[in-house]
């Protein structure tokens, strides 16, 4: 029987959580190094949240977002400690520099900078240094909670539309790793099978690092549930072969349009789907929804390092001096995707009007459960 909680959180399967607040630090499982090894990082320095964002050791918008937030309550404990704490002005400004280095540190994911604004929004009220903290620890850890009840919710209303979905395609991961909960994509994943549901996921490789073949297989093992990984270039013939009943992949950034940032190689997938009419989700939180970038086309997709392509480890791929282009993420169009699978519903076209429906839903003070509105 798969192992899924009747609660969201990281209590998924017998590990350490993804990121945790640990009284002035945050922990996080280091995801570069999986699954070879489960190792916990602590990240005490804003340079440590930084370098742990950029090089993927947390990935996943949500998680990101989060880590972000809690990323400017540790820049306000060190800078404190280096004497930044004889007012409310240099705590203030410690807050608007922390969250100006952590927020670009990923341009493309729009939970990073939206969590970090958030942050720094409400901790400006503070009257004091030590109040400024205090709110930017509390925003912090709504900004955690709030995901973690988003993504159970997800896994509520994905497991009713993708019911008589048994066999689903997913690339890179958008699960419990990329999130402060049970996950987005994978989160429907869970949900079903939390429902009873028969559920088999095939898994995409993911290149050029791999996420669908190290963190989803490893993510769905852990929880029992059955998984196959293919490489990204075969998912075309699998579409097309009738063995997959659905598609469904997380977001980094949804524009108001129903545009979709995502991994490179997710509109493949899409393009694909659409050929061999199979189903197309995203399933994101209404944080990834950007209500102010109209189209796709004004996303600014992150450019990686060219050793990525080069090689994995300590193997290279390439001859010396080859060029290298490497997108962290590709567009794919709102027509081509069925339906948004977010905590306050399922949207579908169009788009621009359900998703500005969506933000409004999520801005109340208790938007409705999905049992109510079933």
């Amino acid at each position: 029987m798969p192992k899924i909680p009747h609660h969201p959180g990281n209590s998924l399967i017998d590990s350490p959580p993804t990121i945790q607040w640990d009284t002035d630090h945050i922990k996080i499982i280091d995801q570069t190094l999986l699954p070879s090894a489960l190792k916990v990082i602590e990240l005490r320095s804003v340079s440590d949240v930084v370098d742990a964002i950029g090089r993927l050791a947390i990935r996943g918008a949500p998680a990101i977002g989060a880590c972000g937030a809690y990323g400017i309550v540790v820049a306000l404990d060190e800078g404190y400690a280096a004497g930044g704490s004889n007012s409310t002005i240099a705590a203030k400004d410690i807050l608007a520099k922390a969250a100006h280095l952590i927020g670009n540190t990923r341009p493309t994911a729009v939970n990073l900078a939206w969590a970090v604004e958030r942050v720094q929004t409400g901790a400006m009220l503070g009257t004091s240094p030590e109040e400024v903290r205090s709110l930017a620890l509390s925003i912090a850890n709504d900004i955690f909670d709030e995901d973690r009840a988003a993504c159970d919710a997800i896994g509520t209303f994905g497991a009713v539309e993708l019911a008589e979905h048994k066999t689903i395609l997913t690339h890179c991961n958008a699960g419990r790793l990329a999130t402060a909960g049970i996950g987005t994509a994978l989160g429907v994943i869970y949900g079903k099978a939390r429902e009873g549901q028969e559920v088999e996921v095939f898994s995409s490789e993911t290149r050029p690092l791999l996420q669908g073949a190290r963190l989803t297989a490893w993510e769905l093992s852990m929880a029992e549930i059955p998984v196959t990984v293919f490489p990204d270039s075969a998912g075309s013939s699998l579409l097309a072969s009738g063995r997959i009943d659905a598609v469904i992949v997380g977001s980094d950034r949804i524009a108001a349009n129903g545009d979709i940032a995502n991994k490179i190689g997710t509109l493949s997938h899409a393009l694909a789907a659409r050929a061999a009419s199979v189903p197309f989700y995203v399933a994101a939180p209404t944080s990834t929804l950007d209500p102010h970038t109209a189209t796709g086309a004004e996303i600014e997709i992150e450019q990686r390092i060219p050793e990525e392509v080069e090689g994995f480890g300590d193997c290279r791929s390439t001859p010396v001096g080859v060029a290298v282009w490497n997108p962290a993420f590709d567009i794919t169009p709102a027509d081509l995707v069925t339906a948004i699978i977010t905590e306050v519903g399922v949207l579908r076209p169009d788009y621009g009007k359900s998703i500005a429906n969506a933000l409004e839903l999520a801005s109340l003070a208790n938007p409705p459960t999905p049992e109510e509105q079933q």
